[in-house]
């Protein structure tokens, strides 16, 4: 009995030493004044914690172009001759590449930078690669009359002999019938025999005046077409987003876009079949309808130039559009259009590419038939540049839309974009 109740009272007393405490008497248990419970803290709420902010750790790269008083590629400067600017705040320069005369020389290069060239790079490239240029030829067939197939075929054959040199990569796409989809290759034959399939299959002005594909927006085959070229144009700008330090651009052929095309004729034809006067309508709610329906359709064409501007500009992709039709001097008298009609429809079509162009750094050659002066140009400005990066100093990811800015020293020009957008953000799973 002795020996059991020993145990027991070790036991206890490994039991409260083992809860930390230690009491040595009932007495003193007694007289010692307990301490409170520690209040208990509940967790903070998820929303109320610190929040994270995530800093856009992505380069931006910058074409910039500068030109001398007559004209001249200036081909001397340094870093330290440029000032960037992000919505007027100071970047710095961490990468720097100079392009002249078709050999690059890089000055600067940025910090632990891996190169990503993209699933559409060849494997290996030819010794005599300098230039580092990549073009996308776009094709819009769907945009493209019949009538032009000749010129379409002798512009990319000039294109070929004059803009395109070894070591250059090249891409073409159509959007049409013509069924040409070629991934960006060094091999220039591949050019050449894609081109005897280059075939022009834009709606005539009595397609679109079919009644029977009106809808509420109007011609539903007009807004088709330009949903495949759209579509088709952004996912390959948004493919050239993974290849970095080389001069991106983009050979953009089409007769360009008018969501709203020959309003005034499609309005008269349904006059004529009502059996009444344009004069009994004018003045009708009708009327109404159709300019707000029009708004409408122009804002639409607007949100989708915008949309694949912004994905260019990502991608430091710059846009050349090219209108085969060359200069025009009249519609065809076979096709019955209100001569109004046929001149606005040839404005917003030239319209839709100079915007194109111009908000992506290039230019439009619209409206002329010197297209040889324009190739010419265009392979200047894809030889001749510096390319400029910098980690943006805005860590606001809600900031997607912003202004860019370069300074050189007085007496040069400079051309270069003057806005990008930052990649739409993920959205949670």
């Amino acid at each position: 009995m002795r020996n059991t109740a020993k145990y027991l009272l070790a036991g206890a007393f490994t039991l409260v030493l083992a809860s930390g405490v230690i009491v040595t008497s009932r007495g003193l248990m007694a007289q010692a004044p307990q301490a409170p419970p520690a209040p208990v803290v509940p967790p903070i709420p998820q929303s109320l914690q610190t929040p994270t902010f995530r800093l856009n750790s992505d380069l931006v790269s910058l074409d910039v172009i500068v030109r001398d008083a007559k004209g001249q590629f200036a081909a001397d400067l340094k870093p330290q001759d440029f000032e960037l600017y992000e919505d007027g705040v100071k970047q710095e320069i961490v990468s720097f590449v100079l392009s002249h005369g078709g050999r690059t020389y890089n000055q600067k290069a940025p910090p632990s930078l891996a190169v990503q060239e993209g699933v559409y790079v060849p494997a290996s490239r030819p010794t005599s690669d300098a230039s580092g240029r990549v073009f996308l030829l776009f094709i819009d067939d769907y945009h493209l009359d019949f009538g032009v197939t000749p010129k379409t075929r002798e512009l990319l054959k000039k294109m070929l002999k004059s803009l395109i040199h070894d070591g250059d990569m090249y891409g073409i796409v159509t959007t049409g019938t013509s069924s040409v989809s070629q991934q960006l290759t060094y091999d220039k034959q591949i050019l050449e025999s894609a081109i005897t399939r280059i075939t022009g299959n834009a709606l005539k002005p009595s397609e679109i005046l079919n009644r029977g594909s009106w809808g509420s927006q109007g011609p539903i085959e007009v807004r088709h077409r330009a949903r495949v070229a759209f579509e088709t144009a952004y996912d390959l700008v948004k493919n050239l987003e993974k290849i970095q330090n080389r001069r991106k651009a983009v050979i953009y052929i089409s007769s360009g876009y008018d969501f709203n095309p020959f309003e005034k004729t499609r309005f008269e034809q349904e006059v004529e079949r009502l059996g009444t006067t344009a004069e009994a309508l004018t003045y009708d709610p009708f009327q109404i309808t159709r300019e707000s329906q029009a708004s409408l359709n122009e804002a639409d064409l607007v949100a989708e130039l915008t949309t694949l501007t912004r994905a260019a500009r990502r991608a430091n992709a710059a846009f050349y559009t090219i209108d085969p039709r060359g200069l025009i001097a009249g519609q065809d008298m076979a096709e019955e259009v209100n001569s109004t009609d046929f001149q606005d429809y040839v404005r917003e079509t030239q319209v839709s590419l100079r915007v194109l162009a111009e908000e992506t750094g290039g230019f439009a050659i619209v409206n002329q038939n010197d297209f040889d002066k324009g190739i010419k140009r265009i392979d200047s400005e894809t030889s001749d540049y510096y390319l400029v990066g910098f980690y943006s100093s805005n860590p606001d990811p809600l900031r997607r839309n912003r202004k860019l800015e370069v300074k050189v020293r007085d007496g040069l020009s400079v051309n270069h974009r003057t806005s990008y957008s930052l990649r739409p953000l993920a959205q949670p799973k």
